[in-house]
């Protein structure tokens, strides 16, 4: 590989970060591509430990961070992109800057995935759901779940495969590879129902329909194809208690063959046990003691805009990503484990990295939140149609204010909330960077790249 257009590609991530143009985590690596195209292969191979790839609908940038606190305090160190620049150019980016790292550990976009594992031939590939997500952009979750397929038949014999048990298009991935190693939820809290936009509800085998013992999140559960018989495998790691402690977070045991590790979570929701519990399994199968794991994932914060708790004032804002219906509808739960009214701060845009197609928020249970919602404050790009979507969840108009600018609209959430107080705000990805990037003018937050 040439070292001037390594050369060329750190300046150009240096210059992007000092002109303000962002954070330098695609640049250099978009730029590297285009002259080295095989150069995110080449730069890994020195990694002594190999590389580890996660990825999913929702949850790869929480999951990455919980496992990243693992190997680290396992004595590990890695070349990661906890920025969240999960295209093969972030991931090139990243390594880049790999200076001593021993080990990789990148999530990576489920549509470059297959690419990012032909590059890397990951020692471990994380495989942890399949939900509807920008459709205008990755086409039917049919299309990817085969393009999964077809990128787990060719991995190495000796990688790893860590798959959710629960979701059964994944579960229905590398059932004969030596090293498949399945993950899931056994200590189901509360009585869900499937809900009416849950994706994945036939079977992979036989395309029969998919009858459920337990929900989860979405199509996640417990779950046995009525036709052929086709049932959820017995996950090799578990989580086997599970007690959730509202908006503060959770206690978690997750077993495996004798193995036991306890971990309190300050990460509400169902949706962070699951993370939990493909970052243990992906640990343990790294040969990660759970003497270990438990303590990393105890201590490990929120990630940027995941649940992430930002003090502005005497408030507080609580940042809960929501991007397509499974996400927003885990989200709802989570607000609802504490019964108390609820100031919130909505923003929905349509962009490119958002999804062109708004569709979705139709298939959010947002009716299950009016009755709690004390204020609503609306934003984003389209914020009328989000407005005009709680108009028709039941929500009386005196308790939502639209205001489509996000500075604005975030001093007017502010204002709503009490003093002391907790402002929940639910953004989609770039209305959660433009969000950001106006905290970080007042002096609130760092710059999102630096989030470790």
């Amino acid at each position: 590989m040439r070292p001037g257009a390594i050369a060329l590609a750190r300046t150009a991530g240096r210059l992007s970060r000092r002109l303000g143009r962002g954070g330098g985590t695609s640049l250099p690596g978009n730029l590297l591509l285009r002259v080295e195209p095989g150069a995110a292969g080449k730069l890994a191979a020195d990694l002594s430990g190999g590389s580890v790839l996660v990825s999913a609908t929702n949850g790869k940038t929480t999951t990455t961070r919980m496992l990243s606190a693992c190997l680290r305090d396992a004595g590990h160190r890695l070349v990661t992109n906890t920025a969240g620049a999960n295209l093969m150019s972030g991931v090139t980016t990243a390594l880049l800057e790999r200076g001593d790292a021993d080990m990789g550990l990148f999530e990576v976009d489920e549509a470059a995935l297959a690419e990012a594992a032909g590059q890397l031939g990951p020692r471990a590939l994380v495989l942890m759901n399949l939900f509807r997500d920008q459709l205008d952009r990755y086409g039917e979750l049919e299309a990817l779940a085969d393009n999964w397929d077809a990128m787990v038949s060719r991995l190495r014999s000796d990688t790893a495969l860590i798959v959710n048990a629960d979701d059964p298009a994944v579960a229905a991935l590398g059932e004969s590879h030596p090293g498949r190693v399945t993950f899931g939820i056994d200590d189901v809290p509360g009585d869900r129902e499937l809900p009416h936009a849950a994706d994945s509800t036939r079977c992979r085998r036989c395309d029969g329909p998919l009858d459920y013992s337990a929900v989860t999140i979405a199509h996640m559960g417990h779950w046995t194809c009525t036709r052929c018989g086709h049932a959820r495998p017995t996950p090799d790691v578990r989580a086997t208690s599970v007690t959730l402690d509202g908006m503060r977070g959770q206690r978690i045991v997750i077993e495996s063959d004798g193995e036991r590790v306890e971990a309190e979570l300050p990460l509400a929701g169902l949706h962070n046990t699951y993370n939990a519990t493909a970052a243990a399994a992906t640990a343990l199968s790294l040969g990660v003691p759970a003497s270990v794991i438990g303590p990393a994932l105890s201590g490990r914060a929120a990630a940027f805009g995941r649940g992430e708790v930002i003090a502005v004032g005497d408030r507080e804002l609580v940042l809960l990503l929501a991007k397509n219906p499974a996400g927003a509808n885990e989200n709802v739960h989570t607000l609802l484990l504490d019964d108390e009214p609820l100031d919130l701060l909505i923003l929905l845009n349509d962009r490119a990295a958002d999804g062109r197609d708004i569709s979705w928020i139709w298939d959010v249970d947002y009716e299950l939140l009016v009755p709690h919602v004390r204020s609503l404050t609306v934003s984003g790009d389209r914020a009328w149609d989000l407005a005009l979507r709680f108009r028709y969840a039941g929500l009386p108009s005196e308790r939502m204010v639209v205001i489509p600018e996000v500075s604005r609209a975030l001093d007017a959430a502010l204002a709503l909330a009490p003093e002391s107080g907790r402002l929940h705000v639910l953004p989609t990805y770039t209305a959660l960077l433009d969000l950001r990037s106006r905290l970080r003018r007042r002096g609130v937050v760092d710059a999102f790249w630096r989030d470790g």
